[in-house]
């Protein structure tokens, strides 16, 4: 392997004179020799070397390959293979893994991972955000071992999650539909009113809601469908339009009338204003609503009408409440709420379910003393 400058005479027009040379063996022992094109400067010539090799067979594990390595190999091979929303969570993880940067993959052991584990217990960080950084670890382990061939049984033998059985489950913040009316009752402004009513009637996402369109709103059935989800690029732009969560995500369901006919009069108003189409956004323009908009006038609205504070995804708890305690069927609230199992929708509102459970042994015991 050389990176080297050619002759002179050789030199290209524009001034091209790096070029990488690297004899190999191909995926079936035969020597190979591969010799590169011309580059500007030597150090364009070392960075196209090592994307060769990196496409070059990788049965044979990389004994020299450190875990910040492996790290950014895994980062750029999943680049066009996962949501922005996954290379961001990535991100926000891989900070926290930074102990075992300069380790080599071939020296990793289990007294590696109990410090950083004892590290990372230090955070005060909840269980269940652990276990998210743990899953990440194997998830990066993993893609040594099925693109580098690395051995890390012994170490996976080894290996536990986090666990905390003292930890009490995180309380879920909801308003019931007295606490939503009087915090409705303080919005003057139509959009953020149509916003809200959104949100706590339907039970979307803040992503899924930011991303509705005019053309997702059907009047005359009075329906809205979930088809697109706004979130914060990577690389710094404003917003990007993705996918939604998952394929369940994807569903259409029907508008209450208030909503139908908020959504109708703020319908009206944008009609006025130029340039306005249907693939406009709906609580915005031609681009999306801010997400700290949002946040920033639900916590202005919240103090004007004195309820508790509680996130933007809460409203989405919220209609999960407002529907269970209401009679509505588990499978129907699974997929108003884009749930890909009803495991989800149970797991998540299980202790909503309470009162049924109660419901159910009341109709058992009226039966007996018929």
């Amino acid at each position: 392997m050389a990176v080297r400058q050619v002759n002179e005479k050789e030199w290209t027009k524009d001034g091209r004179k790096w070029i990488y040379e690297v004899r190999y063996k191909d995926l079936f022992g035969k020597s190979q020799y591969k010799g590169s094109k011309k580059f500007h400067t030597r150090k364009e010539a070392l960075k196209e070397e090592r994307k060769f090799l990196d496409s070059l067979d990788t049965s044979v594990a990389v004994a020299d390959m450190t875990f910040k390595e492996l790290c950014d190999k895994h980062f750029n091979y999943q680049r066009d293979k996962v949501k922005v929303t996954t290379l961001r969570n990535y991100n926000k993880r891989r900070q926290h893994l930074e102990m075992f940067d300069n380790i080599k993959l071939s020296q990793l052991k289990i007294e590696h991972f109990e410090a950083w584990k004892d590290k990372i217990n230090e955070l005060g960080l909840e269980t269940t955000t652990k276990n998210d950084l743990y899953k990440y670890l194997k998830c990066i382990l993993n893609y040594g071992s099925k693109w580098y061939n690395y051995n890390f049984t012994s170490l996976y033998n080894k290996m536990t999650n986090f666990n905390n059985p003292n930890e009490r489950p995180k309380e879920m913040k909801f308003w019931t539909k007295e606490e939503f009316d009087k915090f409705i009752a303080v919005e003057t402004d139509l959009r953020f009113k149509a916003a809200f009513e959104t949100l706590y009637y339907c039970g979307l996402r803040s992503g899924e809601l930011r991303g509705l369109t005019w053309d997702d709103i059907d009047f005359d059935n009075k329906e809205l469908s979930v088809n697109k989800n706004i979130t914060v690029n990577l690389d710094g732009k404003k917003y990007v339009v993705t996918t939604p969560k998952t394929n369940s995500s994807y569903r259409t369901i029907p508008m209450p009338d208030i909503l139908v006919d908020d959504l109708s009069k703020l319908r009206q108003m944008q009609d006025n204003y130029y340039e306005f189409n249907d693939e406009w956004y709906v609580f915005g323009s031609y681009e999306p609503l801010g997400k700290s908009r949002l946040r920033e006038r639900k916590n202005k609205d919240c103090k004007l009408a004195g309820v508790k504070q509680i996130r933007i995804h809460d409203f989405r708890h919220s209609c999960a409440s407002l529907l269970i305690n209401n009679g509505a069927n588990i499978t129907m609230v699974a997929k108003y709420l884009g749930h890909t199992k009803i495991d989800e929708t149970l797991n998540t509102y299980s202790h909503m379910f309470k009162n049924k459970l109660d419901d159910i042994v009341g109709t058992i015991n009226r039966l007996n003393n018929k």
